[in-house]
This record gives C-alpha cells, structure tokens and sequence, in this order.
C-alpha cells in the first residue's frame, strides 16, 4: 500500500518517492531538493479553517497551545508521542496604522507578523519543532545546522529540550549576531566556528552530516518547511481567514517563502481559501542572488522547467569574482540560498515579485518599526523597507492589505541596534583584556579549520557517552487524538 506520508523529487522530470524515514536531504537520484507530501485522498484536510479556532483556549494540551501544532491535520507526518513543542508559534498579527501612514500606506491596510515572539525570538521555531519531532520518531542522537544565528539558536534550545539529542552548530568566522550566538553556547551546543562564511558552513555541515549520520537541520530538510507553513496559517487566522492581497518576507535562504508557497497552493487546492495572495521576497542589496536571477536573468519555474544553466552561470561568476554576502543584516547574509528552486516556486503559485534593498533603507526601517513598538532585527526589516519601495513603484496599492513578517526580535543583534543609534560599532570599539572563562558551564567555540577531516575529528572527539535509554526523559503528555 502505497505511504500517507512520503517525500518527492521537486524536478518534474525525476519525481522519485522516498519513504519519511529514509534520512535524505537531496534526491539521491538527480540530486534536487525533496518536498514533503501526502496522500490527501486518504488523509482527508479539514473541511473548514474555522475548526482550528476553538484550540487557542485549550492550554491544558501541549498540542493547542502550540501555534504550529494547533493545525496538526494538515502536517500529519509524525505521531503524537514523538513531538516536542515548547509553546512555540504564539505570534501575532498587528495591526500597524501609525507605521502605515509613515511609509504612505493606508491605515488598516499594514499588519506585522511578529514572528520574535517564538521561544527563542524567531521564525526558525515553527520549522524546528517540526524536525525535532521527526528526528524524535527516527531515533536521532546528533542533529546539526549551518546558521548566521537564528537558526543555531533554536537548535540548541529543542536539542536541549529534547533531553536525547546532541546539538552542533557550524558558524562562520565572520559576522554572527552576539544576541544569537549566546543562545547556542547558553544551551549547550557544541559549536564549531568554520573558517569561512554561511556557505562554507552549509557545505561542510551537509558532508559531516553524511559522513557521520548527524541529522540535519537546515532548511534543504523538507519536514522543517513543514512547520514554518503555519505561519501564514496564523496570519489567515488572525484575519477571520481571509488571505491579505500581498505577503512580504525577507529572503536569505529561502525557506520560509518556499514554505509560504506551498502552504497556499495546498489551501487552494483544498478549497480552503478562495484565492492566493501575492508574495514579495526581499533581497539585502549585497546578498541578492534571487531578485538577480529572477528580476534581471528572467529566471522562472516553468512548471519545474528551470533555467538551471543562469543559475550555475551566477554561482560560477561568484566564483570567479571570490564573491561573499555582505550584508548588516546577518540572518539574510547568504549568496548561495538552498531552497532557490523552491522560492522561484513559490513565486509562480503566488504571482509574486523580489527586490533588494540597501543596508541603509534596511536600518532606517528598523528603526521605524521599533518607533511604533515593534523591535525587530535587521532582517526582519527588510520587508518593510521592500513594502515601502513597492509603494514608491506602485507595484503595491496603499489600499491593498499587506502582512510584512518579522522574523526576529529586536535583541537578536542589539549591537547592530546601538551602533545606528549612537555611532558606537561595538564590535570594533576597544576589547577588555580576554581571559579563560571561569565558568562550570563555559561553552566556548572550537576553532577549527576549512577541512572536513578536521571538523569530523573534532565531532567524533565531542561524541556524548550517555546512552539514549540514561538520558533524561521529555515530559509525557496524554496522547494526542486526531479526528478527521
């Protein structure tokens, strides 16, 4: 019989199946990125959105007071007993008039989508909880991550929740934000600082990954996708389930807009919404690999038909050119995003446009946006800085409603914050002496060099001894009922 829940090829001219509990990231077969899919024939999605609502009271169940796994039914891919959840999703839609008005939109029309409000102050919670508990169901002892921040630091949270899981980190030896980098040595990730960038990152935590079984959590893992689609489910939620006209994101990695891309086609082809909103993907000037690709070379899905020769064109002149991402805003820092093909997707099912925006329009609408209440990281403004260049081309109406997602709390990268407000670059101001860390808990990072022989000797050194069956327990909870 054939599997309710499997994982498929994105190339239409391959479409190979594989079961979820084969551990894979890429097709093994033409080596493009997976979707997770079901067979909703016999799954059967709810009816109606509306019966999502009444769960938002129900605290006493870990699974209703969790923002992703309130809309269970529709990722149906791991049973109760194996998920981890924290709380995580507990977002809102607010309603923006003031910020509205001061980039020229139509008050009642600009709502922000504060994703900071999560556990561990960003979006990556939704797509984390979700692959935590699929790593929770396949018995995964190591799971890993390449990240500029955000992505670490959730990580490191749910691995240590998860009282089973080792958590490792791979970061650059460049930019990383403070705030974020805290947050992985503070819950106990082993953390090694790759000398190179976010992309020398992702490359050799992918080969340690293969090497050494370590389950990955990078967004080129189908199932975290899975999770991060609840965000726009609780944008509709918020809106009486009525799609905004346009949904606009910050693009780094692309994850989330090929997740909100997939979220809308399901809805539609369910008949649960009646329309699709437009999607706006926004590129920091130095790290615009998409709006170069998609709104300079043209390049399009077509009906998974895509122009892959300008996209090894682009990368081989990056290349070429020894080109890095550079941009303030650390979490969008990439120039290689893995989930390029599904963001361009994504960008056909939603009708949808990219734009890039300078460091400096970045900075200024951050601090608009914490003008009026609303402290976000630099990335997260880029959506709102693309909102306002949209506007000024008249691509988006003042009186089209627009849902800008704020990926990230302020204090993300607070010092990106008190150097645009007081000229202080604290990352270059005047050290204290350093000294050994005095602390029993002390988590350092591991310096180690651009070599995979090196990072697997370290990894294997850091090996914990525990045995699965002495480490400490995840609470139970009663188990779940899912009635379709």
């Amino acid at each position: 019989m054939a599997e309710l829940v499997f994982q498929q090829c994105i190339n239409p001219q391959c479409g190979s199946t594989f079961g979820v509990d084969e551990v894979i990231f890429s097709c093994p077969r033409c080596g493009e990125l997976l979707d997770t899919k079901y067979d909703w024939d016999r799954l059967a999605p709810p009816r109606t959105l509306r019966d999502f609502e009444g769960r938002w009271c129900t605290k006493a169940s870990p699974y209703d007071f969790s923002g992703v796994w309130r809309f269970r039914e529709l990722l149906p891919f791991v049973e109760p007993e194996n998920i981890i959840t924290v709380g995580e999703g507990r977002t809102l839609l607010q309603r923006a008039d003031l910020l509205a008005r001061y980039i020229g939109h139509q008050p009642g029309k600009l709502f922000l989508q504060y994703e900071g409000l999560n556990p561990s102050g960003s979006f990556k919670d939704n797509g984390m909880t979700a692959a935590f508990s699929l790593a929770r169901k396949l018995g995964m002892r190591r799971v890993a991550c390449a990240s500029t921040g955000n992505t670490s630091a959730s990580l490191a949270m749910y691995a240590g929740m998860s009282g089973t899981m080792q958590g490792i980190v791979f970061i650059g030896s460049g930019k990383i934000a403070y705030g974020k980098l805290s947050q992985a040595l503070e819950y106990g990730a082993l953390t090694l600082q790759v000398q190179g960038d976010f992309d020398t990152c992702l490359k050799q935590v992918r080969a340690a990954s293969d090497r050494l079984g370590l389950y990955l959590m990078n967004s080129v893992n189908p199932f975290r996708l899975e999770g991060q689609k609840t965000i726009m489910y609780r944008i509709l939620e918020a809106r009486d389930w009525q799609p905004p006209d346009w949904i606009i994101v910050p693009g780094g990695n692309l994850g989330n807009s090929s997740a909100f891309g997939k979220a809308f086609a399901e809805l539609h082809e369910f008949g649960l919404i009646d329309r699709i909103p437009r999607l706006a993907i926004i590129n920091a000037t130095g790290a615009n690999t998409l709006y170069d690709l998609y709104e300079r070379q043209g390049v399009r899905w077509n009906q998974g038909h895509i122009d892959r020769a300008k996209i090894d064109a682009h990368y081989a002149k990056l290349d070429a050119e020894n080109y890095k991402a550079h941009t303030i805003a650390s979490a969008i820092e990439i120039g290689r995003p893995v989930n390029l093909k599904k963001a361009i997707r994504a960008l056909e099912i939603c009708s949808g446009v990219v734009r890039e925006v300078s460091d400096e329009d970045i900075m200024e609408h951050k601090a608009m946006v914490g003008r009026f209440g609303f402290g976000c990281e630099p990335a997260s403004a880029a959506s709102v800085a693309g909102l306002h260049l949209l506007l000024k081309e008249g691509v988006i109406a003042p009186s089209e409603s627009v849902a800008c997602v704020l990926t990230g709390h302020l204090l993300k990268d607070p010092d990106a914050t008190v150097a645009y407000h007081t000229g202080i670059n604290m990352k270059k101001a005047t050290p204290p002496p350093v000294e050994e860390p005095k602390g029993e808990l002390a988590n350092r990072p591991i310096q180690v060099a651009d070599n995979l022989d090196s990072i697997c000797r370290v990894l294997e050194s850091h090996t914990p001894t525990v045995a699965r069956d002495q480490a400490p327990a995840f609470p139970s909870i009663a188990p779940l009922v899912i009635e379709h």
